[in-house]
């Protein structure tokens, strides 16, 4: 699903390179990626940084012409960024966690529509980014419920074994009298 998102991402913005870019403390790493080969970066080159920083949606027309990035080795180098449009990806809280980018080895401008695109898609990677978190907390609840649920049945069993191997007889009623239940020595 969110390999779709990056190229939709690139097929929308015209450009060779989408990432979903994540970042820590010390990198940024793609949780996916179209037309790019490297998995993650450091930190202190990444473009998703600055965007983490501002808050906002960073875009970046000409990466050789802007002193934030012209010494930068991802346009220097491989992959030769000029172009980069990144949305902040942002938890309902306020977490900045990445971003989703669009990047080409050319300069351009970012119209009205192709912004609205990526802040559109990257609303969708939030949105399933968020089914994920529900998803994995429903599981661990479902763990803890088979759990219980599997220590109750145990120890329905030690109940019964116990009340089967006694030689008096015990019979349990509800309130109205009827019989609930009856071990052998009872019967």
């Amino acid at each position: 699903q969110f390999d779709a998102i990056t190229r939709l991402a690139a097929l929308a913005l015209e450009t060779p390179i989408a990432l979903i870019s994540l970042v820590d403390r010390d990198r940024q790493w793609f949780m996916s990626r179209y037309g790019l080969e490297a998995q993650q970066t450091g930190r202190d080159i990444s473009f998703c940084a600055h965007a983490i920083a501002d808050h906002d949606t960073l875009v970046v027309t000409d990466a050789m012409a802007d002193p934030r990035f012209m010494d930068n080795p991802l346009v220097r180098e491989a992959p030769g960024i000029r172009f980069y449009a990144g949305v902040l990806l942002e938890t309902p809280d306020g977490r900045a966690l990445g971003t989703l980018c669009a990047i080409d080895r050319r300069p351009r401008e970012l119209t009205d529509a192709q912004r609205e695109t990526l802040e559109l898609l990257a609303g969708q990677v939030m949105a399933l980014l968020e089914l994920r978190r529900i998803g994995r907390k429903l599981v661990d609840q479902t763990k803890r419920l088979e759990d219980q649920q599997r220590r109750l049945m145990e120890r329905e069993l030690q109940l019964a074994s116990l009340l089967d191997s006694m030689v008096e007889g015990v019979v349990v009623q509800d309130r109205s009298g009827a019989i609930l239940l009856a071990n052998p020595s009872a019967e």
